[in-house]
């Protein structure tokens, strides 16, 4: 006998041999899924019943639930509970509200590279930027002097704008690139870099244009904030000199 039941014709008999009508009828019988279904359903549940759930019961006792530390037990002592922290809720509401900034602004999330410019709470443009790298320049591999290319974060305000602006390229800008620092001031005046205008943020920070707008939305500066030349132009014709900028 086969190890395995054999297909039954449409006359129930064996399809690859002439096996008698009793064995094909107990072949099928054996095979059957309600059959197994059924086997594992019972073997599941005798392991059900000899090994228990884990769980043990008991009669309740009718008491209450012990209450949260600090909760009232009793209605009155909720309800009053319940109108002090609706009106500490309105209060920190009122105390956030006054924080929100007024009128025009910028927002740069320079985890996510963007440059938001808002009036209120409503948002008049949202632009593409790159922030600082992070990268740790060493002047030599044994020392000297070492600068880390970070945009901080914080509160500045717009302190200029200035149109058409030179970039005067600092000591480590010339090591970067593997140059001598040159004794001529002028030899480190470089144009165009930096776009058509540059909004100073004080200590040397910047928001201007890039003549990499391939790399936007990428942290590759030296810590100025880089923008497009159309998001550049609305931005910078936006702002005046105290205009805040939240950097975070």
């Amino acid at each position: 006998m086969s190890a395995h039941p054999q297909p039954l014709d449409a006359q129930g008999g064996s399809s690859v041999g002439a096996a008698p009508a009793s064995a094909a009828v107990w072949r099928t019988r054996l095979w059957r899924p309600r059959g197994v279904l059924a086997v594992l359903g019972a073997l599941l549940a005798m392991g059900i019943l000899g090994s228990g759930t884990g769980y043990t019961y008991g009669r309740w006792n009718g008491s209450a639930a012990p209450s949260p530390q600090g909760m009232p037990s009793d209605p009155a002592g909720v309800r009053k509970l319940v109108v002090q922290q609706q009106s500490d809720r309105r209060k920190l509401l009122a105390d956030l509200a006054k924080e929100v900034p007024r009128g025009l602004y910028v927002v740069i999330d320079q985890t996510n590279n963007r440059l938001y410019l808002k009036r209120d709470e409503n948002v008049e443009l949202e632009a593409v930027c790159s922030a600082g790298s992070g990268y740790i320049l060493k002047e030599s591999a044994t020392g000297g002097r070492k600068w880390v290319f970070d945009t901080p974060r914080g509160l500045f305000l717009i302190h200029n704008r200035i149109d058409d602006p030179a970039w005067r390229k600092p000591d480590w800008a010339f090591i970067e690139e593997g140059k001598p620092i040159p004794k001529d001031p002028s030899e480190r005046v470089e144009y165009g870099t930096m776009g058509e205008y540059a909004l100073d943020l004080g200590h040397g920070y910047f928001i201007h244009g890039t003549l990499y707008e391939r790399l936007l939305g990428r942290s590759v500066t030296h810590g100025c904030i880089r923008l497009g030349r159309d998001d550049l132009r609305k931005v910078a014709r936006a702002v005046t000199v105290g205009t805040p900028v939240y950097i975070y």
